[in-house]
């Protein structure tokens, strides 16, 4: 079993940075994909982020070009850079893992595993 803790979430002002951190234990991440997912207040749960166990990188429209996910399967880690931020990036984020063959990163329900998510806040 995996079990992932997300960390780094906090308030922040407009055009601000913040870096997520996906600690997991139990297995290594090397042999999956990690997404990250957020969800805002009477929202969808809705796709952000993915990185394949090849490195490959996808990212939502709405983040693109303002948010870097990376791992680091030495420490069993996987981070979401968050640049630029916006009042619409409000939410609570999660990290999730799957195989990389699971179908499509951006549908959550492909995903085995869960963190408790980190709340992220951007005020204007």
């Amino acid at each position: 079993q995996v079990q992932l803790v997300e960390s780094g979430g906090g308030s922040v002002q407009a055009g601000g940075s913040l870096r997520l951190s996906c600690a997991a234990s139990g297995r290594t991440l090397s042999n999956y994909g990690m997404g990250w997912f957020r969800q805002a207040p009477g929202k969808e749960r809705e796709f952000v982020s993915y990185i394949r166990s090849d490195g490959s990188t996808y990212y939502a429209d709405s983040v693109k070009g303002r948010f870097t996910i990376s791992r680091d399967n030495a420490k069993n880690t996987v981070y979401l850079q968050m640049n630029s931020l916006k009042p619409e990036d409000t939410a609570l984020y999660f990290c999730a893992s799957r195989q990389t063959y699971s179908g499509s990163y951006y549908y959550a329900p492909s995903y085995n595993y869960w963190g408790q998510g980190t709340q992220v806040t951007v005020s204007s």
